[in-house]
């Protein structure tokens, strides 16, 4: 049988439609089981508080449960390994952390590239840290502070989470945007680091909003300024770093990513959920109790946020000689 070339044609235009119509289905019908949001740090903590909260979220909105799944350990490398080498189906996405740009220089050998191997889906959060130090300490203001460090250098103990954190990074872009002198001392959490803050065993932390804001409204630590460009909605009458040590910017940053070859409809129907989610009243209420503003976006938009925050660290880590521990 002899096909003409018009009949020919549109058989040909029909099957190169196949995969797309197939793929458009699968969106409209996505979720059809459970979907996994695997954490790479404990239960408890702002990656995982974050990750909870949108995982309720899209559980209801779309009719199947989004389950938060913690695999701590390696800075989160663990979960990413395990994201990475999962079915790029849409039912196993990762909860983004500063880790995810801070680990690409802070450890020698990694078993696959971030920015290469997953998917931005979209942006969730963003918290400013908070720069606190002991109520005894001598400085009350910021420029009182760098004032004192530079007559003391290598007196002031700075506190962090452990080697490479974002809390530990804030301290070190500051030390190197000031021209200060600090000790680091790693502890293995925020946490303990924070208490031996307000126990007057250490001087300094920069500590993310979230953990930090009801010890600042106890006066058990002293506010001095926080970390993001701007003042921020939780603490507004704490300045900023920036309106004294100029272009200074910090902050903890949460998402969610997928394996890359992750389907574009599906990636694109959650980001259209997770950015619906900031108009709704109690989620809003909810970030801003959490210190932070939503990043709504497009994948793109928290793609190069990814980008920009890899190469920012990357230049502070290798300046600070940071390494894993």
């Amino acid at each position: 049988m002899k096909l003409s070339r018009r009949h020919f044609l549109r058989l040909t235009a029909g099957a190169a439609a196949l995969p797309v119509l197939a793929r458009t289905a699968l969106a409209q019908t996505y979720p059809a089981r459970p979907v996994r949001i695997i954490v790479g740090l404990a239960a408890g903590g702002g990656t995982d508080i974050v990750a909870r909260l949108i995982a309720q979220w899209l559980t209801e909105r779309l009719g199947q449960s989004f389950v938060v799944e913690n695999r701590p350990g390696a800075n989160g490398n663990i979960a990413t390994d395990a994201v990475v080498n999962a079915s790029a189906d849409g039912y196993t996405l990762l909860a983004v952390s500063p880790g995810a740009a801070i680990n690409t220089w802070l450890y020698d050998k990694l078993n696959f590239d971030f920015l290469r191997d997953i998917a931005p889906v979209a942006g969730i959060i963003r918290v400013a840290n908070v720069m606190v130090v002991n109520p005894s300490f001598p400085a009350k203001t910021l420029p009182e502070f760098i004032a004192h460090a530079k007559a003391n250098p290598d007196r002031i103990n700075m506190a962090s989470s452990g080697n490479g954190s974002s809390n530990h990074l804030s301290g070190e872009l500051f030390k190197m945007m000031t021209g200060i002198k600090m000790v680091h001392v790693p502890y293995r959490g925020a946490a303990p680091a924070l208490t031996d803050v307000i126990a007057g065993q250490v001087q300094v932390i920069f500590s993310a909003i979230t953990s930090t804001v009801e010890y600042i409204k106890a006066d058990k630590v002293r506010a001095l300024a926080v970390t993001s460009a701007e003042r921020a909605d939780a603490l507004p009458e704490i300045p900023a770093v920036a309106e004294f040590v100029p272009g200074y910017e910090a902050s903890n940053w949460w998402g969610i990513a997928a394996p890359k070859a992750a389907p574009a409809e599906i990636v694109a129907k959650l980001n259209q959920e997770i950015n619906a989610a900031f108009a709704d009243s109690k989620i809003k209420a909810r970030l801003t109790e959490l210190g932070g503003t939503p990043l709504a976006g497009p994948p793109a938009e928290f793609g190069k946020l990814i980008a920009d925050e890899t190469e920012k660290w990357g230049k502070v880590i290798r300046a600070a000689g940071v390494k894993a521990e």
